[in-house]
């Protein structure tokens, strides 16, 4: 059986999809524009997506984004001044090259009274006459 040209079928699936894909009357949440797709959709891009998102979480990034910009930095210096998994180093020297002894990512403290400051698995402990060990964790 033949059909007609321009009559479509209700019970064929494809039909079916396309009454999800109508346009719609909803605005862009980013820029305004008009929408056009699926029912459900916010934003006509994903460049307004990420713009959207990052303006929404933007004050709590910048923190984050300064702590996580202090911590990789210390991490460098660690790691550039410890290759061999233990040495010595100056206050003097690590605070030359930037390094900020507010920002670490644990303590951990030993039987013998010890505390050593991690950077992840880069540690340092103060010893004495402005000398600090450093250490690095195995896994």
């Amino acid at each position: 059986m033949k059909r007609k040209a321009g009559i479509r079928n209700p019970k064929c699936p494809s039909h079916s999809l396309l009454k999800t894909f109508k346009t719609m009357s909803k605005n862009c949440l980013e820029c305004n524009e008009k929408i056009v797709g699926r029912e459900d959709k916010k934003f006509c891009s994903d460049g307004c997506r990420n713009a959207y998102n990052n303006k929404i979480n933007k004050d709590s990034n910048n923190y984050m984004r300064n702590v996580n910009n202090k911590l990789r930095k210390n991490y460098r210096i660690l790691s550039d001044a410890n290759t061999e998994g233990k040495s010595k180093i100056t206050k003097t020297k690590l605070l030359s090259k930037g390094f900020d002894f507010d920002y670490f990512t644990n303590i951990l403290n030993t039987n013998t009274g010890n505390t050593y400051y991690f950077v992840y698995d880069q540690g340092y402990r103060f010893l004495e006459n402005d000398f600090y060990m450093l250490v690095k964790k195995e896994y």
